[in-house]
């Protein structure tokens, strides 16, 4: 689509000289703009909405934004009690939001006695009165010690050995291991977290940030903090980029953007290198040759990338501090790569192979600074499901900043580093209408997902956004012939990738946290399509379409929708509350909740809580009916058991490669054996399952044998076992036995529960 009109007050711009598709070179010609139009290809229908204009995101004034931060920050100990964190735990602001109708989304970090914790981090949410929240770990906030057992030395070492691992050469510690929490999975620890300074295989500066449990010496994450990816630089056609007079020269510092600045490393490998300067103000010539060629089509990226985030995002720079980040050209020899480093705040780019093709293309710069937007935002942890998701963040924005621009000479796609030919067969890096087309990464999510490189790992998410932004279905868009199936074979209808780039913003920048997963994401993204398009709109419902077009959640039908309900075993004279979840497509249109067979001493109440306490033993079908006022109405039946139940709750620590612990529980005043079908339902907080052998000891001394160290290196157990236990009296003490049969790992019995 075309850029919008610049104000008639900016400066003027360079005129730049630029390549054909072919490489031929063009005469001077006249300053055109920042860029040329597209030819527009409005191709399949889609659903049109506008998003709602109390949801935007205000642009603060660097005075505004400070006076919130400092007020959040002085309020953050109330804020921190409000949401019941613990006395050693402290909030410390990281950013703040305001939209358009005044609600505030603040994002702070935690500290715990003193010391930062990973993955602690939550974003409040202000809106007329009410406080929501979104965290990155429901865990309790605790450590049993604040002494580490593994010595800072130790840490480095192990760091050390993980980038040796991971072919980092010239690895070397700049400062001390730091002790921390870790939150970021599991039952939070205390850990050491050290970085790790190197060179990758490619040449690429290496910054590894391992997190070491300072209990167990277990390395708990190894993620790369400069994030890397790829592009083509001589291909960006007649622009303009920001340029300020300096003496009789001129220097290609963006005057209008912070005063972004452009240097030339001159095919070094650290510092900033030496800033362009031209005599006459007319940068490049299109080709290799000329060094300035490349300058021009970073600065003009990083120019394209700061006024997207801005004009459609409201974002104020990088940080959303306006402060400009700055760019490095000519990095190293044949270097085939650019990348992103937060310690600098810089961008990267090498010349690729032969020092003849510059990764400098637009979609290169969007992707590789919008690793620092998802920096200064959500923070997505660079491993697992969340690296997939930051890595799936930067292609996404890279490809709404290509439709932004609108080129000409590098039409807008779907398609990422589509002019590179790293592989020698002209092929892009990525397709996101069906990631698998480059032979590595996953076009759906799958419970493996995250044990993958994240670069291929992001494959679903973006295979989402192309689905969310164009939908399903053989099309062409701009030229671009895409083909983009769905997991479940039904068909996905897009909304235009405006508002698909203003949902996966405002879920980025609004919802998502460090720990965020593709299911988090796709929660996180309703969110956002609530908050900007109305909840159950039909672009609401295009976004759940999407997500289950690459197999995250299912796809919402029109009408009433009711949960399922599974089956209930709740113990006599035991209080119950359980909460009926519905909703409706039928905007405005309020629920009533039915049910029939509830046992003795259960109610429902007009908003769907089951609540009450049983009083009669047995087993019921229950028939849950819930109707919207304008006469839709869904059903679930489900079996409800009232039973002896008996649980104990109290936490036990399970030594790491020890003597086994017991849980009991005693049974009195009861007549009989216990059943052939008893059911054991145990909660093990553990970090590899494998390490465990799980028995329950019925009252007479026998061991029915759980859990055999099966489950390999998975965490937690949360299982439901059933027991022939009729050769048990029912009175008497029964016991749950746990023990950790190998090192390194621990864990704890957090409940267990018994139906005999």
């Amino acid at each position: 689509m075309p850029r919008r009109p610049r104000p008639a007050s900016r400066r003027r711009r360079a005129t730049v000289l630029a390549l054909t598709a072919v490489g031929s070179l063009l005469a001077l010609g006249a300053p055109t703009g920042l860029a040329s139009a597209a030819p527009a290809d409005p191709g399949p229908a889609k659903i049109s909405a506008t998003p709602r204009a109390g949801s935007a995101p205000v642009t603060l004034s660097p005075s505004r934004r400070t006076s919130l931060l400092k007020s959040a920050q002085t309020a953050s100990g109330a804020t921190a009690q409000r949401l019941g964190l613990g006395a050693q735990e402290k909030l410390v602001v990281k950013d703040v939001v305001q939209d358009a109708d005044g609600t505030t989304h603040t994002r702070y970090e935690r500290t715990y006695a003193g010391l930062p914790v990973l993955g602690g981090d939550l974003v409040v949410h202000l809106r007329n009165g009410r406080t929501t929240v979104s965290k990155a770990t429901g865990a309790t906030l605790a450590v049993p010690s604040l002494t580490p057992k593994l010595a800072a030395s130790t840490a480095t070492g192990k760091a050390l050995a993980a980038a040796r691992h991971g072919k980092v050469t010239g690895a070397e510690t700049e400062r001390a291991p730091r002790l921390v929490v870790w939150a970021g999975t599991g039952r939070p620890v205390l850990a050491w977290e050290t970085v790790v300074e190197g060179v990758q295989a490619d040449g690429t500066p290496s910054e590894l940030q391992v997190v070491t449990d300072a209990t167990s010496g277990k390395e708990i994450l190894a993620a790369e903090k400069v994030h890397t990816g790829s592009g083509t630089g001589q291909y960006s056609g007649s622009v303009s980029v920001g340029s300020t007079p300096s003496g009789s020269t001129y220097q290609l510092v963006d005057p209008d953007r912070a005063n972004q600045r452009t240097y030339d490393l001159n095919q070094g490998t650290s510092g900033t290198g030496t800033l362009f300067t031209d005599d006459n103000d007319v940068w490049g010539d299109g080709t290799p040759a000329n060094r300035q060629t490349a300058g021009v089509d970073v600065a003009f990226g990083a120019a394209a990338t700061w006024d997207y985030f801005k004009d459609v995002h409201g974002r104020n720079g990088i940080r959303n501090d306006g402060v400009a980040a700055y760019s490095r050209a000519h990095y190293g020899n044949s270097y085939v790569n650019a990348f992103w480093q937060d310690s600098c705040f810089c961008m990267t780019y090498g010349d690729g192979s032969g020092n003849t093709h510059p990764l400098t293309s637009l979609d290169v710069a969007a992707h590789e600074m919008s690793h620092g937007v998802t920096s200064a935002t959500a923070n997505l942890t660079y491993s697992g499901e969340s690296g997939g998701l930051n890595e799936a963040t930067s292609d996404i924005f890279a490809a709404a900043v290509e439709f932004d621009a609108g080129l000409t000479a590098d039409v807008p796609d779907y398609l990422v580093g589509e002019k590179i030919d790293i592989n020698g067969n002209g092929t892009p890096l990525r397709y996101m209408d069906k990631p698998s087309k480059d032979g590595s990464s996953r076009d759906y999510w799958s419970s493996t997902l995250g044990s993958i490189d994240v670069h291929y790992s992001s494959g679903p998410a973006n295979h989402f956004f192309y689905l969310l932004s164009e939908g399903s279905g053989a099309k062409t868009v701009n030229g671009v012939a895409y083909d983009s199936p769905t997991y479940d074979g039904q068909a996905v209808t897009g909304i235009g990738i405006e508002n698909a780039a203003a949902i996966w913003y405002r879920a980025l920048s609004t919802y998502m946290t460090s720990s965020t997963n593709y299911a988090g994401a796709r929660t996180a993204t309703l969110s956002a399509a609530a908050d900007l398009f109305g909840a159950y709109s039909p672009t609401y419902l295009a976004v759940a379409d999407a997500w289950a077009g690459i197999n995250v959640g299912n796809r919402i039908a029109l009408g009433v929708n009711l949960a399922p309900i599974a089956d209930q075993i709740s113990g006599i004279g035991q209080a119950v509350s359980l909460q009926v979840d519905a909703y409706t497509t039928n905007t405005g249109a309020g629920l009533g909740y039915e049910a029939t067979g509830l046992p003795d001493g259960l109610s429902i109440s007009p908003s769907g809580l089951i609540t009450g306490t049983p009083t009669t033993l047995g087993t019921g079908d229950v028939t849950i009916k819930v109707t919207d006022s304008t006469g839709a109405s869904v059903s679930d039946t489900f079996a409800w058991r009232i039973a002896y139940v008996y649980a104990n709750a109290t936490r036990v620590d399970i030594p790491d490669n020890g003597a086994a612990v017991e849980s009991a529980l005693t049974i009195e005043g009861r007549d009989g054996n216990a059943s052939a079908t008893a059911s054991v339902y145990v909660n093990i907080v553990h970090t590899y399952r494998g390490d465990l052998t799980v028995d329950l000891v019925g009252p007479n001394g026998t061991v029915y044998s759980l859990l055999n160290r099966s489950g390999g290196s998975a965490d937690n157990v949360d299982q439901t076992f059933t027991v022939d236990a009729s050769a048990q009296p029912l009175n008497g003490t029964w016991k749950l036995r746990v023990q950790d049969r190998a090192s390194i790992d621990v864990g704890y019995i957090q409940r267990w529960q018994l139906t005999p």
